[in-house]
């Protein structure tokens, strides 16, 4: 049987409102917690992402949602069904992307779509997953032929051969250049439009503010913060920086009674406002300026990004 990627088979035992629900989620190897009290829901529809380093928890939660490991505590449900119970069904409603895609070296793009197809009850359309992922060109390929990113692209059109109700992208740009990159983010960016429910681990700050509609910061196997990007930058500390040049020195006593200035500094002629109102306080810099009759050069405006909240709340860099 084949269907179309708009047109998915929904299972009768499917209640959740919600594809993906995670309860308390626990995993021990040995002394060390993986994941301590995990909890977070998926809604349909939208790109999930788990942000964390190396070793926060990213790669064992999903693992756990997928079915493919065990976990000490908690609940889970993919699709209405205990991953750990009914791994069959869970599996026919989910696809999945890793890092890396093992695939012999001479078997055919198309070859290989046929093929995964074949292992489940509800297939998708062979050439619209070619479309989907731009390797129409390439369908009689041989796998060892493609690029990285190339291959990369196959590794999603496999996971979504069964045309899944949620999908799981495992860090699926790890290693790519940035051409590559871009060109998986097209094809995420498209499964959303679709209205496809993703999971996409990363630990490239910039790719989840890009693509996901929600993030949660995960970090030593806690979850620490959920919300969309822009949720999670409005309720950061860190304040809206502005940095402008003058042909003349200002004094910096008199520059901090501008209205919604909370901190300035200067360095090389060049000046650095902190404000909490950054509209405001623009308005109130240039109103000033003008009145002191001081000649702007340069002006520079700096918000908050997730990298900063990163930051903020774990006390390090993503990379570190």
């Amino acid at each position: 049987m084949t269907t179309t990627m708009t047109d998915p088979i929904k299972p009768a035992a499917y209640a959740a409102p919600s594809p993906v629900v995670v309860r308390d989620l626990r995993k021990r190897y040995g002394p060390v917690k993986a994941v301590s009290g995990v909890n977070f829901e998926v809604r349909r529809g939208e790109v999930f992402g788990l942000l964390g380093p190396n070793g926060a928890g990213k790669t064992t939660t999903v693992e756990i949602i997928e079915g493919l490991r065990a976990r000490d505590g908690g609940e889970v449900l993919v699709c209405g069904f205990d991953p750990a119970r009914a791994s069959g069904e869970v599996k026919e409603r989910i696809g999945v992307a890793m890092q890396a895609t093992a695939l012999p070296d001479k078997i055919g793009v198309r070859e290989a779509l046929q093929l995964f197809g074949s292992f489940y009850r509800q297939r998708a359309d062979v050439d619209q997953l070619l479309k989907l992922v731009s390797l129409e060109e390439k369908a009689g390929s041989r796998f060892e032929t493609l690029s990285g990113g190339q291959q990369q692209r196959l590794a999603v059109a496999l996971a979504l051969v069964n045309d899944p109700e949620v999908i799981i992208l495992d860090e699926p740009t790890t290693g790519l250049d940035p051409q590559a990159r871009r060109e998986l983010h097209n094809v995420i960016d498209t499964l959303r439009q679709s209205n496809k429910t993703v999971i996409l681990t990363t630990h490239y700050i910039e790719e989840a503010e890009k693509l996901c509609d929600r993030v949660a910061i995960i970090d030593h196997g806690q979850i620490i913060a959920v919300g969309s990007p822009q949720e999670l930058i409005s309720r950061s500390r860190d304040q809206i920086k502005i940095e402008f040049r003058t042909t003349e020195a200002v004094a910096l006593a008199e520059l901090r009674q501008v209205p919604f200035v909370s901190a300035v500094t200067e360095s090389l002629g060049t000046y650095e406002l902190r404000s909490a109102d950054g509209t405001r306080s623009i308005i109130e810099l240039i109103k000033w300026l003008e009145a002191e009759k001081h000649e702007l050069i340069d002006l520079h405006i700096t918000r908050p990004t997730l990298e900063d909240v990163f930051i903020e709340l774990t006390g390090r860099r993503i990379r570190e």
